[in-house]
């Protein structure tokens, strides 16, 4: 089981070796390619689980850019990845991350919405291949988490001091 804020038991590599051994190869393909939001083209994914959280995170992410377009008296048409509006609490989730006090809590709050999310898509879904996209899916979060973490605070803020 994997906990939003945990360290990652191990990195999205060994999961994919892991997974290699023990699914067939035509879920293993699946899960090995499992594209990042701005790569993807939805109707070309054969998976649903696959197609909502794409869906979900690129709403998310046009939602941000409607905002931050919005501040900056830009048209935000060209930045939209979709044509569609966004549903639910979405508007409500980017306004609450954009309105964060640091970039840093605003990424955590969204990422704990889209772990929320992908919790749903999970529902019912019990060691089969939409469990397996959760879950590295769900990797994928812990492990950018991580990096942050572990990063070396110091050395990150000297080199932006001596690019700016």
């Amino acid at each position: 089981m994997l906990h939003f804020d945990m360290k990652p038991p191990f990195s999205s590599e060994i999961f994919l070796d892991k997974c290699r051994q023990l699914i067939s190869e035509p879920d293993y393909q699946i899960i090995s390619a499992i594209p990042e939001t701005k790569d993807a083209i939805l109707d070309e994914i054969g998976n649903d689980t696959i197609k909502r959280w794409l869906t979900f995170d690129t709403q998310l992410r046009d939602e941000l850019v409607k905002i931050r377009a919005g501040r900056r008296h830009v048209d935000p048409s060209k930045y939209l990845r979709r044509d569609s509006s966004a549903s639910g609490a979405i508007p409500h989730i980017a306004l609450a991350a954009h309105r964060s006090p640091s970039i840093l809590e605003g990424e955590h709050l969204l990422d704990r919405e889209r772990w929320n999310f992908l919790n749903e898509l999970e529902f019912g879904h019990y060691f089969d291949l939409g469990f397996l996209v959760v879950y590295a899916y769900k990797l994928k979060i812990l492990g950018r988490w991580e990096e942050v973490r572990s990063s070396d605070k110091d050395a990150l803020l000297e080199r932006t001091l001596q690019n700016a």
